[in-house]
């Protein structure tokens, strides 16, 4: 049977990373206090979701709250998001610091954001680190498995159709979209006391264009500088804020389109320099340059 109905099943399985996406960024926006923030009910199917999903609540409110509090800052935006280095930094670091970085900003670990951010980021590594603090970590990890299992007994292709391909799906877009809300080529990073919410929100938050349809998907989360300005703008009336205030029309934009994706997944360090996101190669060129001279 499984071979007679498998396009349907795989359709199926797509969509519904699909909608599993924007039931996230609606989990996201509940964090955040913008929905529904006084409801008992859903604050227990909130949790329920959380864990389910491998996204704790503990640890997705310590890590996220800080992201928003630090958000391109060159020194100390690590936690909850992707890590940057200067040029001259990584000049100067290890190899085995090298690689470590590489590894993180690598496009297959963003892609397989399943596996890197969400089943080691966000529950073995919290876990290891404060098990008494994130012990609903522990729990997402029993969930999250005993329902692999229970398909396993059942139907084990259900595992396929049912959680591994929504969930690869869901997650892979998940982490480029948190990816490219932060690292696309017009953002800015500050250090110190040059460093403002306004400015974070305005000039390192990106707009990402995409159709309806997507932004459907995505309940709106693409209007980034938006949601950094203040987060308790629930996503819904993202678009509505953004029409209606006119500072809040020329966002740093990307998309979707494979370009695009291209033009953020090869930005890797911060020039400090030129003031903006570079790649490897261009950080090369620049030593060799500069050592010339």
């Amino acid at each position: 049977m499984m071979i007679e109905d498998w396009p349907l099943r795989l359709l199926a399985s797509c969509l519904l990373g699909l909608v599993h996406v924007r039931l996230f960024v609606i989990y996201h926006d509940f964090q955040h206090g913008s929905l529904l923030k006084n409801s008992k009910i859903v604050n227990l199917l909130m949790f329920f979701f959380g864990c389910m999903t491998l996204s704790p609540p503990s640890v997705w409110k310590r890590s996220h709250n800080y992201h928003h509090s630090n958000n391109s800052k060159m020194y100390g935006a690590n936690i909850g998001s992707f890590p940057i280095m200067t040029t001259t930094d990584y000049a100067q670091a290890s190899l085995v610091k090298r690689f470590h970085y590489n590894l993180l900003r690598h496009p297959l670990t963003i892609g397989f954001g399943y596996l890197t951010t969400f089943f080691v980021g966000m529950c073995i590594h919290p876990l290891v680190l404060n098990p008494k603090r994130h012990w609903d970590a522990i729990l997402s990890l029993l969930m999250h498995l005993g329902v692999l299992v229970l398909l396993a007994s059942t139907d084990p292709w259900s595992i396929v159709f049912v959680v591994l391909t929504p969930m690869l799906i869901a997650a892979g877009l998940g982490s480029y979209l948190f990816y490219a809300q932060h690292n696309f080529p017009t953002a800015e990073l500050k250090i110190g006391r040059d460093w403002t919410h306004v400015e974070a929100a305005l000039k390192s938050s990106s707009f990402i264009q995409m159709s309806w349809l997507f932004h459907w998907f995505t309940a709106n989360i693409g209007y980034h500088h938006v949601h950094h300005l203040n987060h308790k703008i629930p996503f819904y009336r993202l678009p509505q804020a953004m029409a209606a205030i006119e500072e809040l029309g020329n966002p740093g934009v990307t998309s979707l389109l494979p370009w695009d994706i291209y033009q953020c997944m090869r930005l890797k360090l911060w020039d400090v320099e030129e003031q903006k996101l570079v790649s490897y190669r261009f950080a090369r060129r620049q030593r060799r340059a500069a050592g010339h001279a």
